[in-house]
């Protein structure tokens, strides 16, 4: 079912919680509201799900207006952080207790718990209460609730930040895998950008209140709207160093690379720490100092400090190349993917997005 949101704010006393915020999910689509911690994205859910009023703005779902509609008229199902089960009901009751004030027969309800159960691999929990499942059976039950109604649109909000880091990643797949079989519109908010990257058709990214971008994954993290998205998407954070532009060179305190057109206001350059390439001799752009090594695994992090820049700068490296603090090393700035920044945040200049390849003809 399509979502429209417009112009919505939303007032607690002198705060603002949400500011101006617009945008049309449509129908079936998987869209992730991501940023810090207070920057309004669940309190933007909470207003779709008809738990909070609208200071102002209009909320329409499958075009019809719900901005002031109870939460039942809507048609959504919300699924909390902490799972808010009943704790003397089983999980069957659970999942069919909304479902017994309705039309449907007992024989339905029971047909439809049955089926999504199965769907989530909980059936044969269903007879326990939720102190005897854990974490992730849990959540599976809060899920199912949700289903079993079959509602416009699901509302999820921060339904992992409960579980343990490997079944936070199974669970996302197992999301993913359900969003696809039900093909219902789905609203997820999280404050980890991971979770939005891997997750979703599109991401809205929120800050103090206000939409800062929506977009698919892959744009977002190469053509950010603004240095705060920038800084926001993508682990380890991309790296900012200030600079000038003149005579078409964009110049900082250690190096110059030649400027692309239309950024000749910029003061922020920006760099993504997997565009940095590093080497024990003295052939790149810039010289500098290990600061701190970071074993990670598959790939590594290299804290440098370049000489003639005051910022450190970040750098991930493959998990071969092995770097100990105090070694001298030489930078390579990938040009082609740099980013440029005016003084008030704005984006001057963006990279091509990494497309994904067409699937080769059999």
């Amino acid at each position: 079912m399509k979502l429209e949101i417009e112009n919505l704010r939303k007032e607690f006393g002198d705060l603002v919680a949400v500011d101006d915020v617009s945008m049309t999910i449509e129908d079936g689509e998987f869209v992730t509201f991501v940023g810090p911690s207070g920057c309004g994205k669940t309190t933007t859910l909470r207003c779709v799900a008809g738990l909070e009023t609208p200071t102002s703005g209009a909320l329409r779902i499958g075009g019809e207006d719900m901005t002031y509609a109870s939460p039942e008229e809507r048609g959504t199902a919300f699924v909390f952080q902490d799972y808010a089960l009943y704790p003397h009901m089983t999980a069957r009751k659970n999942m069919s207790f909304a479902l017994e004030s309705t039309s449907m027969d007992s024989e339905e309800i029971s047909q439809r718990v049955e089926e999504t159960a199965e769907m989530l691999g909980i059936r044969e929990h269903l007879d326990q209460t939720p102190g005897e499942l854990s974490g992730g059976q849990q959540q599976r039950v809060a899920l199912g609730r949700s289903i079993v109604r079959d509602p416009k649109i699901f509302l999820l909000d921060e339904p992992l930040s409960n579980l343990d880091a490997k079944l936070r990643v199974q669970m996302r797949a197992e999301l993913q895998q359900l969003h696809r079989e039900i093909e219902s519109t789905t609203i997820y908010v999280t404050h980890d950008q991971e979770e939005a990257m891997t997750m979703s058709d599109r991401i809205a990214i929120l800050n103090d209140g206000s939409l800062q971008q929506i977009a698919p994954p892959e744009v977002a993290y190469s053509q950010p709207a603004n240095e705060f998205v920038a800084g926001f998407i993508g682990s380890p954070s991309m790296n900012f160093v200030e600079c000038t532009v003149a005579d078409g060179s964009v110049t900082t305190g250690a190096f110059s690379v030649d400027a692309p057109g239309g950024a000749e206001t910029a003061t922020t350059l920006g760099i993504r720490p997997e565009n940095l390439s590093l080497g024990h001799g003295t052939d790149g752009h810039v010289d500098a100092e290990v600061a701190v090594f970071e074993q990670v695994g598959s790939f590594n992090i290299v804290y440098l400090e370049i000489d003639g820049l005051n910022e450190e700068v970040v750098a991930q490296v493959s998990g071969e190349q092995q770097f100990d603090p105090g070694d001298r090393v030489s930078v390579t700035v990938d040009t082609d993917r740099m980013h440029l920044f005016a003084d008030d945040g704005e984006t001057l200049h963006n990279p091509p997005v990494f497309t994904k390849q067409p699937a080769a003809a059999e």
